[in-house]
């Protein structure tokens, strides 16, 4: 399957980057903010335009004279871009004109040898056009004036990246949909660092200040002939640590956006930390939306070792995240690699017992079959009868049974039914969700 051709947006920061970004994508994908410095990764967005396609990637600002070791790892997010791309936009500020760092950034793009479009946005009206001649001056080419803010001279822009891209067929895009994988967790527990171990390289930035990642960052990538899409998330704060920051509430907002649209979700813990509330309160969100996951134990080589260590922190994870009894535990080191090739297999397995479909024979066979070793519970002389259940959806599997009452099927019976088709079908790595219905109400 060939891929997309790339388009990278690049420039230095704050000259509209990544409000271009989003209006392309039809959502906000990217942070927009008027502070220099908020989009840190690479963020991508398939693109339509007439009857090209392209995959657009949104770069975090070029300042090729900061020191500052966050814009430094921008800078390398940029270049990796730059030398991935097909093709790429150079925005520059129509309204402030050409500054250092454009010179820097034009100097880095001759060098790269890729088709460039200079882009001179926040141009606003026909009599700021003359503001475009200053920027013949950079050695790029023919400057194209748009503003991005109210969608002028898009279509132009568009109409002349196309030509610069190889063809691309839609119907060369065959297969299944991609996993996509979320991988989340509180601030700091080695997110992206587990993103670039898998992915091969560094796509995202990392860094021990707590907050380096803002946006959810997409990043397909193929593993033994299968195609995932993992997803780096922000770390998810306490509600009270974030009330009065923004941009953090935009970044939890995407985390936990990210967990609604997975497939499967890696919960990331800090094997020094054990599981604090914050960890619980994480899990629980990807309880909440029924996802498929993973418990993934980081920082596993940090922790001093004896007979039993790797059994006893199980037990009380495990007594922590009750919950999540369902989900496998891996103990990794994203930094040096140990066991994260492990994961994948995991990751699999969880995926596709939640896309597991049960025949409603052998489902009810298995539901006979609890019912015999464990009779329904009876409540003042009336006995819970379950007539039959049926999958009505899967991720996660959910099934519904129809019963005399709803009001004898009571939570305790509800676990043991769950488990028993867990066991029955082995249906590990995924929630189990179980509907009651008194017989004549529908189905769905």
């Amino acid at each position: 399957m060939r891929n997309k051709p790339i388009v990278a947006v690049v420039g230095r920061p704050n000259v509209g980057k990544s409000t271009f970004f989003n209006k392309m994508a039809g959502a906000r994908i990217a942070i927009v903010e008027d502070t220099p410095g908020v989009t840190r990764d690479r963020v991508y967005a398939d693109v339509s335009w007439q009857n090209d396609s392209f995959t657009l990637v949104d770069t975090g600002g070029i300042d090729p004279f900061s020191t500052d070791p966050l814009l430094t790892q921008m800078r390398e997010q940029a270049a990796v871009a730059i030398e991935t791309a097909d093709a790429i936009l150079f925005f520059v500020d129509g309204r402030e004109g050409i500054v250092g760092a454009d010179h820097e950034v034009a100097s880095l793009l001759r060098r790269a040898k890729k088709p460039v479009l200079l882009v001179v946005n926040k141009i606003d009206s026909p009599m700021a056009e003359a503001e475009k001649l200053d920027f013949y001056a950079l050695g790029i080419g023919e400057p194209m004036t748009i503003s991005s803010v109210n969608l002028l001279g898009i279509g132009d822009l568009l109409e002349e990246l196309c030509k610069l891209l190889p063809k691309w067929d839609e119907g060369e895009e065959e297969g299944e949909e991609p996993v996509k994988i979320a991988v989340v967790g509180k601030p700091n527990v080695g997110k992206s660092s587990l993103v670039n171990t898998i992915l091969g390289e560094s796509r995202v930035m990392v860094s021990d200040i707590a907050g380096t990642t803002r946006d959810a960052i997409d990043s397909p990538f193929e593993a033994d002939g299968k195609h995932y899409t993992i997803i780096d998330t922000a770390g998810i704060r306490r509600k009270a640590k974030i009330e009065d920051r923004s941009l953090e509430r935009y970044s939890v907002i995407r985390a936990l956006g990210a967990i609604r649209r997975c497939d499967v979700a890696l919960v990331l813990l800090n094997a020094q930390d054990g599981v604090t509330e914050q960890d619980q309160r994480v899990a629980g969100y990807v309880r909440e939306e029924g996802k498929a996951c993973v418990v993934v134990v980081n920082k596993w080589d940090l922790i001093e070792k004896e007979t039993g260590t790797l059994e006893a922190y199980s037990k009380a994870l495990r007594n922590e995240l009750k919950f999540l009894d369902y989900a496998k535990i891996a103990f990794i080191s994203a930094k040096t690699g140990q066991r994260v090739g492990r994961l994948m297999p995991l990751v699999d397995e969880a995926y596709e017992n939640a896309a597991r479909r049960i025949p409603t024979g052998v489902l009810n066979d298995a539901l006979h079959e609890a019912i015999t070793v464990t009779p329904p519970p009876s409540d003042r002389g009336r006995r819970l009868r379950i007539y039959y259940a049926t999958q009505v959806s899967t991720k996660p599997p959910s099934f519904v049974l129809f019963v005399n009452s709803k009001e004898l099927f009571h939570y305790s019976y509800e676990r043991y039914i769950e488990n028993h088709f867990r066991k029955s079908f082995l249906l590990e790595g995924t929630p189990i969700r179980i509907l009651v219905r008194e017989r004549g109400e529908k189905e769905d």
